[in-house]
C-alpha cells in the first residue's frame, strides 16, 4: 500500500536572472563603436500545480529542494538572454501552502489545474546598451541579474470530500465505505484498521458525491492521542458529517459515544462541530433488541439530528439512508450557492 503523506516542508528557489552584457559595435565615427550589450533573461518561477491524479505528498519526502532554471546572460548585438524555464511541481488538489517562517497562507489549491507561484525568478540585468544617453554615449557597465526568491514552504493536504465519516474505532466505517462505494479500505476485527484517509465515490441515481473515511477518533484525540487527531483536518472541508455509532458495542451506549466524539470535534475546531451531521447506527443486522433503534431515533431527532440504523453487511436500511444523504447534500449545495450570490452582491 502506498504511504499516505499529508504534510511536507520543502525549499523552493526561483531562477537567478541573467547578467546584462557589456559589448560595443565597431562603427566608424561612433565612440567605441557604440554600446550593444543585451539584457539578461529573467529567471524561471517555481510554480505549484494542483493535479487530480496526485493523491499524497509522498514525493516531497524524498526530494526537498527545488530550483527553477536561471536566465541566460545577455549577448552582443543587443541580443537578450533567454528566460529560464519555470519549474512546475504537481501537488494534490486540496493542498494548503504556507510560508514556513511566517506561517502566512500563500495559497489554497482547491481545483484541478490551479497554479500558485511560490518563488519568483530574478529579473535579468540590463546590458550597457540600455544605459546609453546623449551625454553618456559609451557606457562600459551593465547590471547583474537579480537573485530568485527563495523560501521554505509547508504543504498540508486537506482532502476534498463532500462527506466525512467520523466515529470511534470499530464503528464500522471501513465496511460502510466499501458498501456504498468502490473504495477498498482494509477491514479487520481490531481498532485503527484505517491508517490513512480513504476516499470513495458514492452514486445515488444520477447524483454522485465523495466520501472520506477518517481514522477512528478516541477520547483525547484533539490532544494528539490515537490516530484520528492527525486526520481531523481532512473533515474540515466536508459539507456533511456522517457520525457512525456501533449499536452492538457492549462497553458504551450510543448516546455516550456520540457525545464523546462530538466533544473531540468541538475541542479540535468549533467550526467543525457545527457542520450538519447525520447519525448512523451501524451493525443493525447483529442487534438482538430492535426496540433500541426507536429509542435512539427519538433521542437524536429531539436533538435535531436525523438518525438511521443500517447494516453495511446485509444492506438493510442503506437505500433509504443514501437517498436522504443525497437530498441533504443537494440542499446544502443550494444554500452555499445562495450565500455565494449574497456575498458577491
Amino acid at each position: 500500500m502506498a504511504q499516505f503523506i499529508d504534510r511536507a516542508k520543502v525549499f523552493v528557489q526561483g531562477g537567478h536572472g541573467g547578467n546584462g552584457c557589456v559589448a560595443f559595435r565597431r562603427e566608424k565615427f561612433v565612440p567605441k563603436g557604440g554600446p550593444s550589450g543585451g539584457d539578461g533573461g529573467k529567471g524561471g518561477d517555481v510554480v505549484l500545480v494542483a493535479d487530480r491524479n496526485v493523491h499524497t505528498l509522498l514525493d516531497f519526502k524524498y526530494k526537498r529542494h527545488y530550483k527553477a532554471e536561471r536566465g541566460r546572460h545577455g549577448e552582443g548585438n543587443k541580443r537578450s538572454g533567454k528566460s529560464g524555464e519555470d519549474l512546475e511541481i504537481k501537488v494534490p488538489v486540496g493542498t494548503v501552502v504556507r510560508d514556513a517562517e511566517t506561517g502566512e497562507i500563500l495559497g489554497d489549491l482547491t481545483e484541478h489545474g490551479q497554479r500558485l507561484i511560490v518563488a519568483r525568478g530574478g529579473r535579468g540585468g540590463r546590458g550597457n546598451a540600455a544605459f546609453a544617453t546623449p551625454t553618456r554615449r559609451a557606457p562600459d557597465f551593465a547590471e547583474p541579474g537579480q537573485p530568485g526568491e527563495e523560501r521554505w514552504i509547508e504543504l498540508e493536504l486537506k482532502l476534498l470530500a463532500d462527506v466525512g465519516l467520523v466515529g470511534f474505532p470499530n464503528a464500522g466505517k471501513s465496511t460502510f465505505l466499501s458498501r456504498i462505494s468502490k473504495a477498498k479500505p482494509e477491514i479487520a476485527d481490531y481498532p485503527f484498521t484505517t491508517l490513512r484517509p480513504i476516499l470513495g465515490v458514492t452514486r445515488v441515481g444520477d447524483y454522485s458525491f465523495v466520501v472520506a473515511d477518517i481514522p477512528g477518533l478516541i477520547e483525547g484525540a484533539h490532544k494528539g492521542k490515537g490516530l484520528g487527531h492527525e486526520f481531523l483536518r481532512h473533515v474540515e472541508r466536508t459539507k456533511l458529517l456522517l457520525h457512525l455509532i456501533d449499536l452492538t458495542n457492549p462497553e458504551m451506549e450510543p448516546e455516550e459515544a456520540f457525545e464523546k466524539i462530538n466533544r473531540e470535534l468541538e475541542l479540535y475546531s468549533p467550526e467543525l462541530a457545527k457542520k450538519p451531521q447525520i447519525v448512523v447506527g451501524t451493525k443493525i443486522d447483529a442487534l438482538t433488541d430492535r426496540s433500541k433503534v426507536e429509542r435512539l431515533k427519538r433521542y437524536f431527532e429531539e436533538k435535531g439530528y436525523p438518525f438511521f440504523a443500517v447494516s453495511a453487511v446485509s444492506g438493510e436500511g442503506m437505500e433509504e439512508f443514501l437517498n436522504f444523504v443525497a437530498r441533504k447534500l443537494k440542499e446544502l449545495e443550494r444554500e452555499n450557492a445562495e450565500k455565494g450570490k449574497e456575498n458577491s452582491g
